[in-house]
């Protein structure tokens, strides 16, 4: 299955060329064996895995895909499972890939639609939910919740946004989690669940305030496990994008009435939810940069073929020949190039520091990816006339998806502030080396007795 250069196909040689010396053995090997599932066996079923929801409200949610079954089936024997946890991060339950490793194999999924990640098990919310239980979930959290998951035997929901609270600054929340006896109580009104209205969504991390008298403000949060079939959840309605519903997943609104569990389905401890969801988010961040990067390539794959096909041809020249089509396609090439960069940089940092340590290269990629992706998306669809707007081509979806991704895991805002606070900071250093090294000019006129023109 291995090649010199497995990735040559879905991405420029000049990033190829800078990252091949960090792909092991296993990982080009893995690598060029998901790209040959990805191209014979998941693109060959997407046509027919979304004819496989049913259209009728009633059943949309609750229908197997047969086909994705098969998919995922194939997957295993092929060992392309779980790719995302990595060994180096998570001992027990990682595969001995690396982030970066992770961040090519998840542009090719990205690129390949919306069934491909699921195939594989790498699909959110489920990889941010593993993450978090394999990191830290207690020895029996794991065993009934982790491994069903690791298995792709079920899936899950992770509760955080809140209908009526700006939920861009978490500490907002006002879901109350509190400690009745042996059991703990919740209550509160969630929207955008992703997944938590699919039949095979079984479990729901929920986070909810616990102390909101604490005057540690990031000490009020704690995370419940909660089962999806527990007395007092309920399930509202899906939340919409620009029209699609994205079944059999979607994105739901949720209410948590009178919610009792046991004590022992609390996460890592009282208080400690912040703490899990930065470990959590900062992966699942990148992971969505990573992907989108594959939908961005895509889009420009299709738009090449559009305008260079000859049926499209109009006033007797190709579409290409018209305006600015040219230019718009070198954009394209250069924004996918950049951004690329960029994650592959948090990728690594990733590896080097975790999460934690590449928060400034991840909020980069958070705010930088979309947005480009939408730039090339948008493009594309004008190269596609009034049919890139509707359902008979991909890129429609696609916009949409992508459109989330610029208010999901926080909006773009929060990251930019984040980033140029960060900047800010180097301010002090800055003037200091600027007056040092003003005092060293000023020393070096003086001594060979010059007046600066400068």
């Amino acid at each position: 299955m291995s090649t010199p250069h497995p990735i040559v196909a879905l991405t420029s040689s000049s990033s190829w060329a800078l990252i091949e010396d960090k792909f092991t053995p296993f990982g080009k090997e893995t690598l060029a064996n998901l790209i040959d599932f990805v191209q014979n066996e998941v693109l060959p079923a997407t046509k027919l895995a979304h004819a496989q929801i049913p259209t009728n409200p009633e059943t949309r949610w609750k229908t197997e895909r047969p086909i994705l079954e098969e998919l995922k089936a194939k997957a295993k024997k092929r060992g392309l499972w779980n790719l995302f946890l990595s060994k180096a991060h998570y001992p027990e339950h990682g595969v001995p890939l690396t982030n970066l490793e992770y961040a090519v194999m998840a542009e090719v999924l990205g690129g390949a639609g919306h069934i491909a990640s699921e195939a594989v098990n790498c699909s959110a919310p489920d990889t941010g939910n593993m993450e978090v239980l394999a990191r830290y979930g207690s020895p029996a959290q794991q065993k009934k919740w982790l491994l069903p998951l690791l298995n792709g035997e079920i899936r899950s929901a992770f509760a955080m946004t809140e209908r009526f609270v700006a939920s861009s600054d978490a500490t907002n929340i006002r879901t109350s989690i509190r400690r009745e006896g042996n059991e703990i109580v919740i209550n509160g009104h969630k929207w955008w669940i992703s997944g938590a209205g699919d039949a095979r969504a079984k479990i729901h991390l929920v986070l909810g305030k616990s102390d909101p008298n604490n005057e540690k403000k990031y000490h009020q949060q704690s995370i419940v496990l909660v089962p999806a079939d527990t007395p007092g959840v309920k399930i509202i309605r899906p939340m919409h994008v620009f029209g699609y519903d994205d079944a059999p997943e979607g994105h739901w609104e949720v209410i948590y009435e009178n919610v009792r569990v046991p004590l022992d389905n609390l996460v890592l401890g009282w208080g400690r939810g912040f703490e899990i969801i930065q470990g959590r988010l900062g992966p699942g961040r990148i992971h969505h940069c990573m992907r989108s990067i594959g939908v961005a390539q895509n889009a420009l794959n299709l738009m090449i073929q559009r305008v260079t096909d000859p049926s499209r041809k109009t006033f007797g020249k190709y579409l290409f020949e018209h305006g600015t089509v040219v230019a718009d396609i070198a954009h394209c090439r250069a924004e996918i190039e950049g951004a690329r960069l960029l994650v592959l940089s948090a990728a690594l940092q990733i590896d080097k520091y975790k999460a934690k340590g590449a928060m400034k290269e991840i909020a980069i990629a958070k705010f930088v990816v979309p947005t480009m992706a939408l730039n090339v998306l948008d493009r594309a669809m004008q190269a596609f006339g009034a049919e890139g707007l509707s359902q008979d081509q991909e890129l429609a979806a696609a916009y949409a998806g992508l459109r989330t991704l610029r208010l999901a895991d926080g909006p773009d805002a929060v990251h930019i502030q984040q980033v140029g606070q960060k900047e800010l900071r180097r301010a002090k250093e800055l003037t200091e080396q600027s007056n040092a090294l003003k005092k060293k000019q000023n020393a070096l006129l003086q001594k060979w007795n010059v007046k600066a023109h400068l």
